[in-house]
């Protein structure tokens, strides 16, 4: 098939083509080597034309001002990706995210998010083929589990704001998915991945592709299906490791009148004390999902000047794991009534319980109910469709318009719970006192509970652009060359709906968790213009040297909207030596959980590390109050009324809450680069980048929590009226704390430094071992990372840090001041092998700098093999020397560690690709 940018050659200078060996060579600097590449030798006619991230100015050349890392084709089937996380959590420019052990709150939901630079995932853009990917949450974040791994051509990473070009959201960067929506032919491929005791992996998925109408058009589709087995924190011994436990099923109770009481053991004997079991072992370590995907891709050439394009995707996914009410079995702690005829009273515990003139006694009772762990079960279909025609009306003059729906629906369910009230308010439970054996260990309630609707989930999105593109060669060129351009508007449309179950929305169910009613939605309407100016050429010291600038007009229904821009310079020196720079400015808009979500309350036990309703992923959210622990300030305790030190404090009584702001305002965004590529002719096969970037994010939406909120009011900055002290209530009689508000506010200031290195050197191998080898270095440095929670309290330097200081919601606990990935590969014929190496610096507690994580370093090995045209087979082993997770003392989000650092363990896994010719 011709493409309509195949015909556009006249639009862009001999000197263009001219220069395309060096963009080649470049491009292998950017790790861009499945980019389509041209004839250099032929002439204008033959000079194709691409567009790469970051521009929306089709170019010969594969560079420009921003800097851009990939990972292309060939890398991702060495890993034997099943899904994108797999690609994204080697990428030293990626933080965890939501993932498969999920460890992150809100609304995730089992979801699989990208979180550039630890700066957020609700700051990442992601993009399918330079398109928007359709949202699944309120928080405006991608779950990338709808992305096919297998028609992955390559995956962009651009640095810094990009909102000149792509809109709001690519504040910390884009991910962009470029697809392989060319492919040609059938290819079907399975894969299975395994570890020690679970976590295995299962994938199949067919390829198919080739030309229609007559070779006027093209045609590429896939369906696949994928399956991640549960791996259990019992699997894995260092995840037992402080372990809590609750009261059992046998329970325990009080007589109310004589303040009597007993337990019951797991046997059914009765004890003075209580009796508890710990469940840690059944909770997920990694969450089990099943994954149906489908999609098309296609182009066709309705006549000289108008090709047809689009694109249908559609995946759904199911997703069990700990949801927001987290995996604690349901046990109650309530009084009932029991008669002196209950024939189902020990013995040994009858004399215990005082019964009144009419036979009645009131008893608290304290009891698992023994309907397992929780599991909250989501189900989200995604599809995303699209339709466009672009095409060229001028040798210097093409357009390109395109409109896409996309929506996720999700049904999220909670099962082992139960409802506690019956239809007259009455106690369920109660009501069952005294005609079951409630004392009986084995006493089966299973009966007792349903699957609990928690939430229906509606999420849309809505674009629709239209982009002109040229040059100016018909009406003047500069001495350099013609003027690049690209003119165009957007128009966006975003909605959630959200319909809670009965039980989360009146508060009736044993989970203590809550689910607000949402119908909101916004709009945006936007006008873009880019420019590439040539400035100088083939002159001494400036072989090439270009300006490109850009700037975005917004106008946003639901909030106040910043104008954009982007300034850079793209300098070749000479073949060896090239530098680019860039200036832009960012801008991230309310996204609806921002401004239309409302206030939701959960209990504050389920963040307490001594509550029996904790739930281990809330970790460090909450570390008891320092005025009732004797850390605090003593004048400051007193100064807010706080209770005396020692008092007992029941954190069920206080109330942790969370939700938008419908006064919230855009987040403001500056970013810079500054890099040198350098490809030296005289070293054949060498090339290295290094990039410099800085980002400063002001006005960016933070939540402070309890424990942040408590340790800079009472110890940190125990100063009257410092504001961090009114994020945490107290009640006024008792001292006690009340409310931890977790709301969304425009507090905080986020400032990010650093330099990403890459380096490729391809030699010809020793003679003993022949064929090839390249040895490939990716880092990521970083010199100063500060975070100010609000303007009245000093930065918090979170350089190389890990903990929810410095973190928030919706970005990675761990801020790690350096990461790599090396590899070694050696090419033999029709056999490769890869050694890699990936490194996670040493990392201390943002909280206090206690506590310190030594740096990680994991080994992976794999090899391909071309067994026939027609069969390939790659296997391989991540972690290869079996190394398990750090524990830290404290500052641990998951198990004991932290969710960012592998917990699988070595893994082995195999992949095999059929593609017959016919």
């Amino acid at each position: 098939m011709t493409s309509y940018l195949s015909r556009k050659n006249h639009s862009f200078n001999l000197r263009r083509a001219s220069k395309l060996a060096l963009a080649i060579n470049l491009a292998l600097v950017s790790q861009l080597s499945m980019a389509q590449q041209a004839d250099s030798t032929a002439g204008a006619e033959k000079t194709e034309v691409i567009t790469i991230t970051g521009s929306r100015i089709a170019r010969t050349e594969l560079v420009a001002s921003s800097p851009v890392a990939s990972v292309d084709e060939v890398q991702i089937q060495l890993d034997r990706a099943v899904n994108v996380e797999d690609i994204t959590a080697k990428l030293p420019q990626a933080a965890a995210g939501a993932n498969a052990t999920g460890a992150t709150v809100g609304d995730s939901l089992g979801s699989s998010t990208i979180d550039l630079r630890s700066l957020g995932q609700n700051r990442t853009l992601v993009l399918i083929n330079g398109t928007r990917a359709v949202p699944f949450s309120f928080r405006n974040s991608v779950d990338v589990n709808i992305i096919p791994a297998g028609l992955i051509k390559r995956v962009d990473v651009l640095t810094g704001g990009a909102a000149a070009v792509y809109g709001a959201d690519a504040v910390a960067g884009v991910v962009n998915f470029i697809m392989d929506d060319q492919f040609d032919g059938l290819e079907l491929s399975a894969g299975y991945e395994t570890a020690d005791g679970g976590g295995e992996k299962l994938n199949t998925e067919a390829v198919f592709g080739g030309d229609i109408a007559n070779g006027r058009g093209h045609i590429t589709g896939y369906i696949g299906y994928s399956e991640r087995k549960a791996l259990l924190a019992g699997e894995r011994s260092w995840a037992l490791q402080n372990s809590g436990s609750m009261i059992n099923t046998g329970g325990f109770y009080t007589d109310v009148a004589s303040g009597n009481s007993f337990g019951i053991d797991d046997n059914g004997g009765v004890t003075a004390e209580r009796n508890t079991v710990n469940v840690t072992g059944d909770r997920y370590l990694t969450q089990p999902m099943d994954r149906l995907s489908a999609g098309l891709f296609f182009g066709a050439e309705l006549n000289d000047y108008a090709e047809l394009y689009g694109r249908g995707m559609y995946a759904k996914i199911k997703v069990t794991g700990a949801g927001a009410s987290g995996q604690t079995p349901v046990s109650v702690n309530e009084q009932v009534t029991l008669t002196a005829d209950n024939p189902f009273i020990p013995a040994a515990a009858r004399d215990l319980i005082s019964f009144d003139a009419n036979g009645n006694a009131l008893v608290n009772v304290e009891r698992n109910l023994g309907l397992g762990v929780q599991t909250t079960e989501a189900v989200r279909e995604s599809s995303q469709f699209q339709l466009g025609i672009k095409g060229v009306l001028t040798d210097s003059l093409s357009y390109d318009i395109y409109a896409q729906y996309g929506r996720t629906d999700e049904t999220s369910s909670i099962t082992n719970n139960a409802y506690k009230n019956n239809n007259s308010g009455a106690s369920r439970f109660g009501a069952l006192a005294n005609t079951v054996d409630i004392f009986d260990p084995l006493l089966d309630l299973s009966s007792f509970s349903a699957p609990l609707l928690y939430s229906n989930r509606e999420r849309t999105q809505s674009v629709m652009a239209a982009t002109l593109s040229g040059d100016s060669a018909p009406l003047f060129e500069l001495p350099a060359g013609s003027v690049s351009y690209a003119l165009g508007y957007e128009y966006r449309k975003e909605t959630g709906k959200q319909l809670p179950g009965d039980a989360f929305r009146n508060g009736t169910s044993f989970a203590a968790v809550s689910v607000f009613d949402m119908d909101a939605g916004f709009d945006s309407k936007e006008v873009y213009a880019e420019v590439l100016v040539p400035l100088l050429f083939d002159q001494p010291f400036f072989d090439q040297l270009d300006f490109e600038g850009a700037y975005r007009i917004s106008e946003y229904s639901n909030t106040d909207a910043e104008n954009t821009w982007k300034l850079g310079l793209n300098w070749a020196i000479n073949s060896d030596i090239r530098i680019r720079g860039s200036r832009q400015t960012a801008f991230r808009a309310p996204n609806l959980g921002e401004f239309a979500s409302p206030i939701t309350a959960l209990s504050l036990a389920l963040f307490d590390q001594t509550s029996e309703q904790f739930v281990p992923r809330f970790a460090g959210r909450f570390n008891g109050d320092p005025c009732l622990l004797g850390t605090g300030n003593v004048e400051q305790c007193a100064r807010y009324g706080a209770a005396p030190a020692g008092t007992p404090f029941d954190a069920s009584t206080a109330s942790y809450t969370f939700g938008g702001n419908p006064q919230i305002k855009p987040e403001q965004a500056e970013s810079s680069t500054l890099g040198v590529v350098y490809t030296p002719a005289y070293i054949s096969g060498f090339d290295v980048t290094l990039d410099y970037y800085s980002i400063k994010i002001t006005d960016a939406v933070s939540q402070i929590q309890p424990a942040a909120a408590l340790q800079n009011c009472y110890i940190d900055n125990p100063v009257a009226g410092n504001p961090l002290c009114d994020a945490v209530l107290r009640d006024p009689q008792t001292g006690l704390i009340s409310t931890a508000i977790v709301n969304d506010f425009n507090l905080a200031a986020v400032r990010q430094n650093g330099f990403d290195l890459a380096a490729n050197y391809r030699f010809t191998a020793p003679a003993a071992m022949g064929g090839s080898l390249k040895l490939a270095y990716q880092a990521t440095i970083i010199t100063k990372q500060t975070r100010q929670n609000n303007a009245t309290v000093a930065a918090i330097d979170c350089k190389g840090t890990f903990g929810s200081a410095c973190s928030g919601d919706f970005a990675s606990v761990l801020q790690a001041d350096y990461k790599h990935r090396v590899t070694l590969d050696w090419t033999l014929d029709t056999v490769a092998m890869q050694l890699g190496w990936r490194r996670i610096g040493e990392v201390e507690n943002a909280a206090d700098r206690t506590v310190s994580i030594s740096a990680q370093n994991y080994l992976d090995l794999a090899a391909s093999w071309q067994a026939t045209d027609e069969l390939s087979l790659t296997a391989g082993i991540d972690n290869l020397l079996d190394k398990e997770p750090p524990l830290p003392l404290s500052g641990a989000n998951h198990f004991n560690t932290v969710s960012d650092y592998p917990v699988t363990g070595r893994t082995l896994g195999v992949s095999l690709r059929y593609t017959p010719t016919f």
